[in-house]
C-alpha cells in the first residue's frame, strides 16, 4: 500500500524541480525584468521565430517578445498585415482571465457597504474615503443607475484623506442600516455628513486598515478608485470621479 504513495510522492517532487528549473530558465531578459517587477504569468507562441511571454505589473498586462536567440526582449503591441492586434488573446488568457478572478475574490472578501439592489445585474466596487468631494460626485453621479436597479455600487470604506476620515468611515460601518447612513452621509457630506466616531472598535479599524492595505495592493493611492468588469467580463479600474463618456462605460446604458 506504501509504494503507490511512494511513487506518487517522487513523480510530484521531481515535477516540481522541473518546474522550479524552468522558472529558473527564463532568457537573461526576462530575468531582467522580473527583477525590475515584472510578474511572468506565462509563455505563448509567436511568430517571426519570437517567444511571447505574458507579464504583469502594476496590475497592467505587458506583452513580451524575446528574440530567438533569447539575448534581448521588445515590450509592447505586435500586429499583423492586416492590423489585428496578436497580444490580446494570449494577455486575456493568461493574465487578465486569472487577474479578474483573483481581484475580484478579493474585493468580494473586503468589508463594503452596499448601495442599491442586491439583484442588480452590475456590481461596482469603489474605494470611498467619507471626506472625498470626488468620491461624493461619483456617489451623485450613479444614482440614476443605481435607482433604476441597473446597478450595485459597493462601496469599500478607507480612511486617508482627513483625521476625521477614520471616525466618519467607522460610524458608517458601526449604523445599524450602513445602506442608509451611507445614503444621509452622502446627501450632506457637503456640511460634514456623518459624525465620526470618538473611539473605533478594534474589529472596525482591523477592517478599515484591511481595505487600506488592499487598495495599495492594487495600486491606488487616492479615492475614488473604481474597479468594474467590461463587456468581456475582464476587470478594468478608473481612478477618480469619471466623465459622462466614462460613466456610461462603467455603469452600462441607462
Amino acid at each position: 500500500m506504501k509504494k503507490p504513495t511512494t511513487q506518487l510522492a517522487v513523480l510530484l517532487a521531481a515535477l516540481g524541480l522541473a518546474l522550479g528549473a524552468q522558472a529558473k530558465d527564463w532568457p537573461a531578459p526576462i530575468k531582467a525584468l522580473e527583477a525590475q517587477g515584472v510578474e511572468v504569468m506565462g509563455t505563448f507562441e509567436a511568430p517571426g521565430g519570437l517567444t511571447g511571454y505574458a507579464g504583469l505589473i502594476r496590475q497592467q498586462p505587458l506583452a513580451i517578445y524575446v528574440t530567438p536567440d533569447g539575448k534581448q526582449a521588445i515590450i509592447g503591441t505586435m500586429i499583423d498585415g492586416k492590423g489585428v492586434e496578436l497580444s490580446e488573446e494570449p494577455l486575456n488568457r493568461l493574465v487578465n482571465k486569472p487577474l479578474t478572478a483573483k481581484t475580484w475574490k478579493q474585493l468580494e472578501g473586503s468589508t463594503w457597504i452596499a448601495d442599491g439592489a442586491k439583484s442588480a445585474p452590475r456590481v461596482i466596487y469603489t474605494f470611498t474615503d467619507p471626506n472625498c468631494p470626488y468620491c461624493n460626485k461619483f456617489w451623485n453621479d450613479a444614482r440614476p443607475w443605481v435607482q433604476a436597479g441597473k446597478v450595485q455600487l459597493r462601496h469599500i470604506m478607507v480612511a486617508i484623506l482627513t483625521p476625521t476620515s477614520a471616525g466618519k468611515a467607522a460610524a458608517l460601518l458601526a449604523a445599524p442600516d450602513p445602506q442608509a447612513a451611507l445614503a444621509q452621509h452622502e446627501q450632506q457630506q457637503r456640511s460634514g455628513g456623518m459624525k465620526p466616531l470618538a473611539q473605533i472598535a478594534p474589529k472596525i479599524s482591523a477592517q478599515l486598515e484591511a481595505n487600506a492595505q488592499l487598495m495599495q495592493q492594487l495600486g491606488f493611492a487616492a479615492t475614488p478608485a473604481i474597479l468594474y468588469k467590461d463587456e468581456d467580463g475582464y476587470l478594468k479600474s478608473m481612478k477618480g470621479a469619471p466623465s459622462a463618456e466614462m460613466l456610461n462605460r462603467i455603469l452600462g446604458p441607462r
